[in-house]
Formats: C-alpha cells, structure tokens, sequence
C-alpha cells in the first residue's frame, strides 16, 4: 500500500488496473478535445502518475491514442455482437438499442473514437479503420446468415457499400443525437433501423 499527502493507505494499481485508469481518463480528454490538442502531461497529471510511467505503458501520443481507440472498438463490438440464429429485424432493434445505451453511458468514448479518422497520424488512422472494417464484417456476416437476407445478398453487389454508408449514416445521427437533438433514444433507434432495412430492400428496378 502506498500512503499519499495526506496520510491515508492507496493500493497500488497493478499493471492492467493502471492502463485501464490511463485509458479512460484519454477517453474523456480526447472526446472533449481535437488531436493536437491533448497532452500526455494533462493525462498523468489527472490519472496522478509521473510522465515517465505513462511513456512506459505507452511509448507515443498516437500509441496512446490508438490504443483509447481500440478499447473503445473492442467495447462496441462486444455490445452489439450478433446472436446466432436469431432474426437480423429482431436482432437491429436489440442491437441499437445496446448501442444507443452505449452511447448515452459512454458519450466521451465514443466522440473520441470517431475522431480518430481526423487525426493527422497515419498510423491512429489505420487503426480506427480497421474498426470500422470489423464492425461491417460483424453486421455482414449477420445478414448472410439470416433466412430474409442471406439469398437475396448474394445477387447484391452494393451490399458492403450499403452497409458502410449506413454506419457513417449512424455515427452522424449519433453524434448529433449527443449534441442535443431533439429526439429520444427510440425515436433515434428507429430512424437507423429503417434506414439500413431502406438499403437493403430489393430493388424495384
């Protein structure tokens, strides 16, 4: 046990406890504030550590970047993973509203893992694109494995673009929802729900 200013017994964080403490406080920093803009000495200085100890968890900025924005992928993915066998209509009303629950609880998490595609570094930006590739491959795969959709995907060429559209669709509307929009979680849940069924429809062409 560590003992601080004040005289009171602090546990010591192990290893993981303190990357998890580092990680969320770069969450909120980065979700309130651009790239460039961030400094690693606000975050040892709120998390209470040493600059030194937090290069030694991460050795860069954009390492610690990438890595708040791995968690954040990780967490999401987590949440809105399918359910085997069970309708995709069924599963998108479950599934947004899993995610909408995300993105109340996890506001700063969530602004910061969507402005990782503006960040300047290359690398940060790789990493936030193969995010969005694994929630697209996630939602693909449930459609191909569902009664209603999977036969009539395999004619649909414009499928992966579909359903790419629609996330960027999704994380604008929710962006905007956490900005204030006027509209409760079901009204939003259901906006995005016809919008990706509207993009699947067969075409009457």
């Amino acid at each position: 046990m560590a003992v601080d200013q004040g005289g009171r017994a602090r546990r010591r964080l192990s290893t993981e406890e303190r990357r998890e403490q580092l990680l969320a406080v770069g969450t909120r920093l980065f979700s309130e504030s651009p790239y460039d803009e961030v400094w690693i000495e606000q975050v040892a200085e709120i998390a209470g550590v040493s600059r030194g100890l937090l290069y030694h968890y991460f050795p860069a900025k954009r390492d610690f970047f990438a890595a708040v924005v791995e968690r954040e992928s990780e967490r999401m993915l987590r949440m809105t993973a399918p359910v085997p066998g069970v309708p995709v209509r069924e599963q998108l009303a479950a599934g947004l509203d899993a995610y909408l629950e995300y993105v109340e609880a996890h506001a700063h998490g969530y602004r910061a893992f969507h402005r990782a595609d503006a960040a300047g570094d290359q690398a940060v930006r790789r990493v936030y694109r193969r995010a969005l590739a694994a929630q697209e491959r996630q939602i693909l795969a449930a459609l191909a494995a569902d009664p209603e959709f999977g036969h009539v995907l395999e004619n649909r060429p414009d499928t992966r673009l579909a359903v790419r559209g629609w996330l960027a669709f999704t994380t604008a509307v929710c962006l905007e929802w956490l900005r204030g929009a006027q509209l409760g979680r079901d009204q939003v849940r259901d906006l995005c729900a016809r919008a990706l069924l509207g993009l699947l429809a067969p075409s009457t062409r």
